[in-house]
Formats: structure tokens, C-alpha cells, sequence
């Protein structure tokens, strides 16, 4: 295992920490990568860490009141099939100034893109720690839009980009033991928290499911996220039907918005479709449905299980990341075994014949999240930011 040194001589300095964080994506973004960040961010700041966060430019994402956190935006670019997102351009001159002038204690590139490539170059040329995080399957996302020949040489990319930095933050372990077995070194967990307080049965709303064409009795199953062919919507939609044949008047709800929208409403034009959600709206969407269902194999983590879960939904999802940490079968939801789709559909079919056991696996599910807090992951990233002084 090649070993990765600091600096000579170089200290952290936690009295005066300055934290360069590098991502494609960020608040008002709406992922699960930008609302880690946010938070993170959010966290950081609020501990006495002075944060500047280097994104694309986007009109949206102004300035914030919080002096401990800078924005400095740069040159971007949309993503392909995702234009509510954007590349950063490579920004070398950009940040070579910047850092010389104003240099960061620590540079943390979130995003593995052109700006994060060139942030860890010029890191890299000005002696400044550099660490990572593995947010996003890109190399998996490849073969669901037609560039599965990319995913070999997109793995190798990540490993090369995320093996020349002191850290790789991951948010499971089963993404660690997967990484490590493809040949990425110094990984560290930084696991994900979920707000209870913003997330909570307590939000139900009868007339939003009155606008779903719902009536208290009615069996309501939810999605939320992007509509997309990675997260494997067809499969959702099987195990709707699945449900629908023994309980006819359930409803299907999805809340997100993204390029299957169209072959979705094809596929079920009795299904509603809300668009996508934040905020309150968002949590009342959760605490009003019955029961989620999430059919995604990309996830590195999987955000919208850990808020469904806190808003007392029991879920559906494949037995890995954040189902797979979270999820008891029969307990507090139910769980299939990864990429087993005959499986996923036997599991629905249960929950078709035993809705009077939603509530309580739901509640039990509420339950399991509750000690999730980002104040805890907050301190994680810093204690093992910390180590890095020591090693």
C-alpha cells in the first residue's frame, strides 16, 4: 500500500482551522450529495471552523449570512441528462491565486470532476492536506446510459483520483469493503444523519392525500427522488401493481422529477406525480404516505430511506448502504437481497396481504433513526480530521 504523507513539517492548526471544500454541487441543489454538504457545511461552521465552499456559479446560490462560510464560485458546465446540475471547469489559475494568497488548512475535494481534479493538483502543488469523499456510483451510473464500456475506466479514474489523497470519506460500510476490494486505500466511514425534527409522522396532512385522491383509509406508497433510469423505476412500478392487485385502491405517489417522468406517467397514468419537493413540503409528502418503496442498486448511501424511516414509513429496498444498515426485515420494514428482483416483488406481495402491520413496523422504523444526528457526524469528520496531525 503506497503511503501518503503531509507536509513536512506541516501542523493542523484546529485553533484557526480553514476548510476548502471542493463540489460540483451544493445547496439549493437538491441531492443527497449537495444536502450533506449543507449540512456538513452548516455544522462545521457552527463549531468555529471557517469554511469556504468553491462550487460552479449558479444565480440561484447567493451569498450566506454566515460569515464562517465563504462561497467562491467558478466557471461550470450542465451535466449531461442532469441540467439542473453543473460541471466545474478546471479552475487552476483560479484557485492557485486564491490559496496562495488565502491558504486553507485543509482542501476537501467532495466531487471527483474537472474542478475537483484541478482543485487536487493545485492542492497538491502548494503543500496543502488534501482529503476526499465518495459520494456517487458514477462508475455504475455508466451502464444506464448506454457508456457501460466507460465503467472499467471510470473505476480506474476514481482510484487513482481518491488514492492520492490523505482520506476517503465514505458513508457505509459496505461501500468501504467494496471500495477496498477494488483497490482504493486509506478509506474512513462518514456515515449520514437524518433530521427527526423536519422528518416526523407528525407532519401528516389529509389534504394533501385529499389531493392525491386519497381518503384516510386509502393505501398510499411513495417515492421521492430523482426520476431516473440508475435509481430502477420499473421495478418500483412492478411492485406497485404487485400491491395493487390485492389491495386495489392503494395509490402511488411520486415526488422528484427527472428524465423518466414521461415513460413513468406512460407506464402509470393513474399514479400522481408531485414534482419535486423541499422543505416542509417534502416532509409533509413523507408523513402522509403509508409505505416507501425504493428499488435503487447505485446508492452510496441513500438518503430518502433514513427520511422515510424517521417519518414512521416502513420501506422496501435491497438488503446494501443504508437499507441494509437500518432495516430489520419484518421489523421496521423489509429488505430483498441485493439486485434480487424476483425477491424485491415476493417482499411486496407480503405487504399486500399484511397492511394492518405498516403502522407498526413504520413507528418501529421511526424508532430506529431517531439516534442518527449530524452534530455526531460532525464530530466524526473532525476527530478523524484530527488523526491526521498525529499519523
Amino acid at each position: 500500500m503506497t503511503m501518503i504523507q503531509l507536509p513536512a513539517n506541516y501542523i493542523l492548526h484546529f485553533d484557526n482551522l480553514k476548510l476548502a471544500i471542493v463540489t460540483e454541487t451544493f445547496p439549493p441543489e437538491i441531492n443527497g450529495v449537495a444536502m450533506t454538504l449543507g449540512r456538513l457545511t452548516t455544522l462545521l461552521a457552527e463549531k468555529g471552523i471557517e469554511v469556504s465552499v468553491i462550487a460552479p456559479k449558479r444565480a440561484e446560490r447567493m451569498p450566506t449570512s454566515d460569515r464562517s462560510i465563504s462561497l467562491f464560485p467558478v466557471p461550470g458546465f450542465p451535466l449531461p441528462k442532469y441540467p439542473e446540475l453543473r460541471f466545474g471547469w478546471p479552475a487552476f489559475q483560479n484557485l492557485r491565486r486564491e490559496w496562495t494568497r488565502r491558504p486553507p488548512t485543509l482542501v476537501h475535494v467532495a466531487t471527483e470532476g474537472p474542478l475537483g481534479w484541478s482543485a487536487a493538483i493545485v492542492a497538491r502543488q502548494l503543500d496543502i492536506p488534501l482529503v476526499s469523499s465518495f459520494h456517487t456510483n458514477f462508475h455504475s451510473y455508466s451502464r444506464h446510459y448506454g457508456l457501460g464500456l466507460l465503467q472499467t475506466a471510470a473505476l480506474a479514474w476514481l482510484r487513482t483520483f481518491h488514492n492520492k489523497t490523505l482520506r476517503t470519506f465514505v458513508p457505509s460500510h459496505d461501500l468501504m469493503h467494496t471500495l477496498q476490494e477494488k483497490g482504493f486505500h486509506h478509506l474512513r466511514l462518514l456515515a449520514r444523519g437524518v433530521d427527526t425534527n423536519a422528518f416526523d409522522p407528525a407532519h401528516r396532512s389529509e389534504s394533501l392525500r385529499a389531493e392525491w385522491g386519497a381518503t384516510p383509509d386509502t393505501p398510499v406508497i411513495l417515492y421521492t427522488g430523482r426520476l431516473a433510469e440508475e435509481k430502477n423505476l420499473p421495478l418500483v412500478v412492478k411492485a406497485y401493481l404487485r400491491i395493487q392487485t390485492k389491495l386495489p385502491d392503494a395509490r402511488m405517489v411520486f415526488v422528484g422529477d427527472g428524465p423518466m417522468l414521461g415513460n413513468l406517467r406512460e407506464l402509470l397514468p393513474m399514479a400522481v406525480f408531485a414534482g419535486m419537493k423541499t422543505g416542509s413540503a417534502l416532509a409533509a409528502s413523507y408523513a402522509s404516505a403509508d409505505l416507501f418503496l425504493f428499488a435503487s442498486t447505485t446508492e452510496t448511501f441513500g438518503n430518502v430511506v433514513t427520511e422515510a424511516m424517521a417519518s414512521a414509513l416502513p420501506v422496501l429496498a435491497f438488503d446494501y448502504a443504508a437499507p441494509g444498515r437500518f432495516i430489520q426485515s419484518h421489523l421496521n420494514g423489509l429488505l430483498a437481497p441485493f439486485g434480487d428482483e424476483t425477491a424485491f416483488l415476493d417482499k411486496a406481495d407480503w405487504l399486500a396481504h399484511y397492511p394492518t402491520k405498516w403502522n407498526s413496523m413504520g413507528l418501529a422504523a421511526r424508532s430506529t433513526v431517531l439516534p442518527l444526528s449530524w452534530n455526531t457526524i460532525a464530530d466524526s469528520y473532525l476527530n478523524e480530521i484530527r488523526t491526521l496531525a498525529l499519523n
